[in-house]
Order: C-alpha cells, then sequence, then structure tokens
C-alpha cells in the first residue's frame, strides 16, 4: 500500500473522519478521492459526508467502518 494510503488509514482506523485539507496536511495527498478509492478496492468500507468549513464552503468527509466479524 503506498505510504499516502498508510497515513491516511491509519487516520481513519482512530475512528477519526478525513477532509481533503486533512489529507494534504496528514499525508501531503492532494487527491483524497482517489485514495478512498482504492481503500475501498482492497475491501474497506468508507461512508461519505459533507462538512463545512469555518468559511462556509463544504467539503467531502470520509469516515471508516469497520466490518463485524461473525
Amino acid at each position: 500500500m503506498p505510504t499516502q494510503n498508510l497515513k491516511i488509514a491509519a487516520h481513519l482506523m482512530r475512528g477519526r473522519t478525513i477532509t481533503p485539507v486533512e489529507a494534504l496536511e496528514i499525508s501531503g495527498c492532494f487527491r483524497l478521492s482517489e485514495r478512498i478509492r482504492e481503500l475501498e478496492r482492497l475491501g474497506w468500507a468508507i461512508e461519505r459526508g459533507w462538512v463545512k468549513t469555518h468559511g462556509g464552503a463544504r467539503v467531502r468527509s470520509y469516515k471508516w467502518i469497520p466490518r463485524v466479524q461473525q
């Protein structure tokens, strides 16, 4: 798994959400949506949402949904 994906995955596994600005700060990633798609191809369940920034802009937010082992 590429380094950006590892950093993003570690952030999500802590139960946190991530936005594009946070991904840039955490991993230097400019294309968070593509990194999320790569994680989904690996079997990750990712929930998408919207959040407002302090300036009032809406940005995409992602959250990992752990799958329950049965």
